[in-house]
């Protein structure tokens, strides 16, 4: 076990572009096994290619680089879908408007009829029935 210690030493390993990497070779697997195309397959064993060269890469430098690429693109995908769960789970108790001026999302409790909403970033006041 000694020589892949010394094997990894200096090497770039996994990050967030590795495991997406590695989820996307596994549904390209997952497809072509259920659709038979030796196309992505081949696509498969392209981009696991690429995990691997990226997780032994020496370059520690331009990995970096490359990962923070993918989280300034990543980044407000993930938190779009999470804006999305968190208001599907608050359906019921709250209620979602949009500033008439900055466009601001504003989250305002359900049941209190018509109020007064001021946006905190602008400070436009508008009425809305809640």
């Amino acid at each position: 076990m000694d020589w892949l210690r010394r094997f990894m030493m200096d090497r770039y390993g996994t990050d967030q572009l590795g495991i997406a990497l590695m989820i996307f070779y596994l549904f390209l697997v997952l497809l072509a096994s259920l659709t038979g195309a030796w196309i992505l397959r081949l696509l498969a064993l392209a981009v696991l290619g690429l995990c691997l060269f990226r997780m032994l890469s020496r370059n520690r430098n331009k990995r970096y680089q490359e990962n923070v690429k993918f989280l300034q693109v990543w980044t407000p995908v993930k938190n779009w879908f999470q804006s999305l769960t968190h208001r599907a789970k608050d359906t019921r108790t709250h209620k979602y408007y949009h500033c008439p001026k900055c466009r601001n999302t504003l989250r305002v409790p359900r049941g209190k009829g018509k109020i007064q909403i001021t946006c905190p970033v602008c400070r436009t006041e508008f009425i809305k029935k809640t």
